[in-house]
């Protein structure tokens, strides 16, 4: 907040405002022809007193009524599948015992419905994103670890070299 009004920055902002004015001079004086500001409007005769012309020449344009638009009201049929699965009865019963800020409750039922992924959630998916990757359960996926890839020359050249000893744990393994 300091520094909002320095020396500066109204230099700066009155040069912008000077420099706008400008440009809209120029503009002006370049096509002020072309497009005019104020029309030339007839004036009456008399001066000073206002003539409104005679009631038998107004004419008022027509009336038009809107249309009102009625609410779209999505209905389905019985015969169409729910968009979402049922939830389970002991995950509804869930629902209704405790209170959320001990961590039962609503919140408990939430944390499972979270754990769920779409496809257990819904039939098919919803969403364009859900496309990719849905059903990606259903392939079994293989990872084996390269022979030639990079983990191997880094351990087969720096560690031996530089007395270092690799040795890995449990953890250290993929799969």
């Amino acid at each position: 907040m300091r520094n909002l009004l320095t020396t500066q920055d109204q230099n700066f902002y009155r040069e912008l405002i000077l420099k706008e004015a400008y440009t809209r001079l120029a503009w002006k004086m370049k096509y002020s022809e072309e497009y005019p500001s104020t029309f030339t409007a007839r004036r009456s005769k008399s001066t000073g007193v206002f003539n409104p012309p005679p009631a038998s020449k107004l004419s008022l344009p027509p009336v038009v009524q809107k249309q009102e638009k009625k609410p779209v009201i999505v209905r389905r049929s019985l015969s169409e599948a729910p968009l979402m699965r049922p939830v389970t009865p002991k995950t509804k019963a869930d629902l209704y015992q405790g209170l959320s800020n001990e961590g039962k409750g609503r919140h408990l039922y939430l944390r499972k419905r979270a754990q769920k992924g779409p496809e257990e959630k819904f039939d098919y998916p919803i969403l364009s994103s859900w496309d990719y990757g849905w059903r990606l359960g259903d392939y079994e996926i293989d990872l084996k670890t390269p022979a030639s890839g990079r983990s191997g020359i880094v351990r087969n050249t720096f560690y031996a070299r530089n007395g270092i000893f690799n040795v890995p744990t449990v953890t250290d393994q993929l799969g």
